[in-house]
């Protein structure tokens, strides 16, 4: 609504209604009469049905429906004039100031939009204005004569949009207007001079007027011209980061060689003069060196490339290479010995002594002795004697005692010992291993037989000592070291023509009534010998004797641990021996000595 005030109405309706609403108040005191019921009735009623006429069809239908209306009784006589006409006066004056207030709105959102088109059926025409200064006509073409198209309820109060650019960056944006119809110039106007140029090169033929000067205009770049090319500039970039990237991803697949044949799709190649599967084939790279024959490929030489699908045998390492043997140091004599262990202690002596006069380290305390005691305690000594003698016996003991207590530590234990030599026994048997085959004449002694099992456990030989009436063959295999050990003790430490000495023969006491006198000893070329036959017999140690039969560098071992069996016939030696060692028992029994070969 406006804030203006209501102007004056000198109809004199507004002091009437005023009296009317005072007179209906219970208590007001007026000289008019009270209106009756019905009057008053028929006012509301009029009142409610003009503002509902006056919401639908405007002031006309608000009038229409204040006529439709019944009349009310004609009122007593001093009463004022009719309410209805009062009323639609209200209505009309509500609906000016509502049109005033959209007017201002609209002029106040769009300057260049003129005043609200309201009320065009009953607004009359302009006068056409004539005359000169501000009363002079419009220019034709400054004039809107285009035929306004009918206007909805919603298009009705939109603000109308300026009929030009009022800004040079629209103006590119503003569609071409058709061109403007061209004025009729009067006939005197041919002859001026000062006519435009157009007009005066056509008609007069005058070339003299100076041409109209353009100037440079602004060119507005319009909003988000710079933000479109940022954006597809980006895009580009991305574009190629991701090109880059699926080009590495398929060159470390290795499919770079299927991009790269894509890309040539459009331009083929010729073929080659060989394809790269038979290139290697080729001695020349084409196919014509077929006609040279199979024997001029490269199919049947050492630069073969189908050598490397040829499969090969395993290499493996050759049994010697184990058992290489390592330089040794050279081997001094007792005098070079001590030479070198003398020029040692020096050079450490005067390493330490140099030590101390640099102070690194404290020097050593003065180490006396009962043989130097007066030499180094010469004061000391004189005065008391027997003191210093107590001091010098207490150092020389703790001097041993700290010595025994570093033997005690670097000695090892019985473990430790073992652990030793077992260790040195697995790396002896690193280098590879040895087997040996000993035949002896008879192997019916006890202590020979002990000799025979208990070096061959010590030394970790593994293998069998087979016990046959004819004669016995031991099987042992190990490292090179303890077999070349053994073999010396069967061959020579043994003394296989000697019985085993009497255990306890002096300490025991035999009666003389049971036994002869020479029951108490016995030869020792005979012993008693209880075999599994169980029977006893007397067997000469005289002509008895060893032999070694084969030895060689094995594989693997035969036998997990060194054992001693009894086999009086061939087949259960072999069967003891086993299918790849049977060989060695026949090879034991058909062997003779260089000797008995002669003869």
């Amino acid at each position: 609504m406006s804030d203006r005030k209501r102007a004056f109405e000198g109809n004199g309706d507004s002091n009437v209604s005023k009296r009317l609403k005072s007179d209906a108040t219970p208590n007001g005191s007026s000289s008019t009469p009270a209106l009756s019921a019905e009057v008053l009735i028929a006012q509301k009623k009029a009142e409610i049905a003009a503002k509902i006429a006056a919401m639908k069809k405007g002031a006309s239908a608000a009038s229409a429906a204040a006529a439709s209306t019944p009349s009310p009784a004609p009122p007593a006589a001093g009463t004022p004039p009719s309410v209805s006409d009062d009323l639609a006066r209200r209505v009309a004056e509500a609906k000016r100031r509502v049109a005033e207030a959209q007017s201002k709105l609209a002029v106040k959102d769009n300057p260049y939009m003129s005043m609200p088109q309201t009320g065009k059926k009953n607004r009359p025409p302009e006068p056409a204005q004539q005359g000169a200064g501000l009363k002079m006509a419009a220019h034709p073409l400054l004039l809107d004569n285009t035929p306004t198209a009918p206007q909805s309820k919603k298009d009705r109060y939109k603000p109308m949009q300026p009929k030009f650019a009022s800004i040079k960056a629209n103006v590119r944006n503003v569609p071409t207007p058709p061109p403007a119809p061209t004025p009729v110039i009067p006939i005197e106007s041919k002859a001026n001079p000062y006519a435009s140029a157009a007009s005066a090169a056509q008609d007069s033929g005058f070339e003299g007027a100076p041409k109209e000067r353009v100037g440079r205009n602004f060119r507005f770049n319009p909003k988000g011209k710079y933000v479109q090319i940022a954006n597809q500039v980006r895009q580009e970039a991305q574009l190629e980061q991701l090109k880059q990237r699926i080009a590495e991803s398929a060159r470390k697949a290795g499919l770079d060689t299927e991009f790269e044949t894509l890309e040539k799709n459009i331009r083929r190649e010729p073929p080659p003069a060989a394809e790269w599967w038979d290139a290697a084939l080729l001695p020349n790279k084409t196919y014509e060196d077929l006609e040279l024959g199979m024997s001029a490929l490269n199919i049947r030489n050492a630069n073969s490339p189908i050598t490397i699908y040829v499969q090969h045998p395993i290499p493996i390492p050759a049994p010697g290479d184990k058992n290489k043997l390592t330089m040794k140091p050279l081997k001094l004599t007792k005098k070079e010995q001590k030479k070198m262990r003398k020029q040692r202690r020096q050079a450490e002596l005067q390493d330490k002594r140099d030590r101390i006069r640099m102070g690194l380290i404290p020097p050593d305390a003065p180490k006396v002795r009962l043989a130097n005691l007066m030499k180094v305690l010469t004061s000391d000594a004189v005065q008391d004697p027997t003191r210093v003698e107590a001091r010098v016996r207490r150092e020389v003991a703790m001097r041993r005692h700290q010595h025994e207590k570093m033997n005690a530590e670097r000695k090892l234990t019985d473990d430790q010992r073992k652990e030793k030599v077992e260790t040195k026994k697995a790396e002896e048997e690193k280098k590879g291993i040895y087997g040996a085959v000993f035949k002896v004449k008879t192997l019916s002694d006890p202590a020979h037989r002990f000799k025979v099992r208990k070096n061959a456990e010590q030394m970790s030989l593994t293998g069998v000592c087979i016990f046959n009436p004819a004669f016995s063959m031991v099987y042992v295999e190990g490292a090179t070291k303890f077999l070349r050990q053994y073999k010396r003790l069967m061959l020579h430490r043994i003394a296989w023509t000697e019985a085993a000495r009497e255990r306890g023969g002096e300490d025991v006491e035999i009666d003389e009534g049971e036994e002869g006198e020479g029951s108490t000893s016995q030869s020792r070329a005979k012993v008693a010998v209880n075999g599994d036959n169980g029977e006893e017999g007397a067997v000469s140690l005289e002509d008895n004797q060893c032999w070694l039969i084969w030895e060689g560098q094995l594989r693997d071992r035969a036998f997990s641990n060194f054992k001693p069996k009894s086999c009086p016939t061939d087949g259960a030696a072999k069967e003891v021996l086993g299918q790849k060692l049977a060989g060695y028992w026949d090879q034991a029994k058909n062997w003779k000595p260089e000797e008995e070969e002669l003869f």
